[in-house]
């Protein structure tokens, strides 16, 4: 018990000490309630040592708890001091230093706007508006056979591996809902719906396990689709010539490439003219530096194609009677090629910094 006298006589005095300049030369009133907690504060210096009072021996417990509550007091009035010389000298510095002109106008609330993807959207569904297209929805999380099958997909495509899509395990094990992959399930949903001619365009996010500076697990896409009593390719390529000149200029040059996709027959891909090294006004050695067409002067946009006859079969519509044409591209990758923007992630980040810039 004799240890335990000492160590509180000997905490009080150093206490006592601390506190005669802790709040000397603080300038904020931050630093001041700094100071006062490593003295009274719940884990302070002087209240660490109260909880040593049980042990103090009886006769010497009550004049020792009074010196600390006397020290606790003067520690309080030391720093209600301090505060109020801060306030004081912040009031003295606003009534001596420059006047202010109160008839200076305000400053007034930034406005926001629409996220770069959202008014990409609202300009690619402008176009196809113009175009004849109808906007509608599909469920971002759907059926397999919808996402894969119905649309021609092989059992043992690639994009059916669970490596490369987000499979919902149902209650009874079976693996059959996914998050979509791709906006093209808009294809069987509206064509279960309708009957032809119709003509369909979908915007949403799509979900794969990508993640790089050019893909995301989840992105943006927008699906169209066309059917009808003899549509041909030719239908399909003055759609979408129509499209990429009324979003980037007439001057742009546009190219189709043979590709292949499963619900597509025969499928294509569109190429348009570099938007940032501008090839067709013919400067080759611009060209041949551009690192974002890497010197071809062309840049892929989208994927497209004849309906394949196994869709309309899976959908019950008469593929020797109708013939349609289908197309789908990234909305992000839009919206990287209209802003110049380098990695996909910017676009997610929402860093107000970088988007006000757009």
């Amino acid at each position: 018990m004799s240890d335990t006298l000492e160590q509180f006589e000997q905490g009080l005095a150093e206490v006592a000490s601390a506190s005669t300049d802790a709040f000397q030369g603080r300038t904020t009133e931050q630093a001041l309630r700094e100071a006062n907690a490593k003295l009274v504060g719940p884990n302070g210096q002087l209240t660490k040592l109260m909880k040593l009072m049980k042990d103090l021996p009886a006769d010497r417990r009550r004049e020792l708890g009074q010196q600390a509550n006397a020290l606790k007091q003067e520690i309080q009035a030391a720093f209600d001091a301090s505060l109020e010389g801060l306030a004081k000298a912040a009031r003295e510095a606003e009534l001596t230093g420059p006047a202010l002109d109160p008839t200076l106008p305000g400053r007034h609330a930034r406005r926001g706007r629409l996220h770069p993807l959202t008014r990409t959207i609202h300009q690619l569904v402008d176009v196809f508006l113009a175009l004849g297209f109808d906007v509608e929805e599909a469920p971002e999380i759907d059926f397999a056979a919808n996402c894969f099958d119905k649309l021609g997909f092989p059992p043992d495509h690639p994009a059916t591996d669970m490596q490369d899509s987000f499979f919902v395990q149902r209650p009874g094990g079976e693996l059959d809902v996914v998050l979509r992959t791709h906006t093209t399930t808009i294809q069987i949903h509206q064509m279960l719906q309708r009957k032809p001619p119709m003509a369909v365009i979908c915007p949403g996010a799509v979900y794969r396990r990508d993640d790089d500076a050019t893909h995301s697990p989840m992105f943006a896409q927008i699906d169209g689709f066309a059917v009808d009593e003899g549509l041909t390719f030719a239908h399909l390529k003055g759609v979408l010539t129509a499209f990429v000149r009324r979003l980037f200029g007439d001057e742009v040059p546009v190219r189709f490439r043979p590709s292949y996709f499963p619900f597509v027959e025969p499928g294509g891909e569109l190429d348009m003219g570099c938007v940032f090294c501008e090839p067709w006004k013919g400067d080759a050695g611009r060209t041949r530096a551009c690192r974002v067409c890497k010197g071809t002067g062309w840049m892929e946009i989208l994927g497209c194609g004849m309906i394949h006859p196994v869709v309309f079969e899976a959908v019950g519509i008469d593929p020797k009677r109708y013939t349609g044409f289908a197309f789908g591209m990234g909305i992000d990758r839009i919206s990287m090629l209209r802003h110049g923007i380098s990695n996909i992630r910017l676009l997610y980040e929402n860093d107000a910094r970088f988007l006000g810039r757009l």
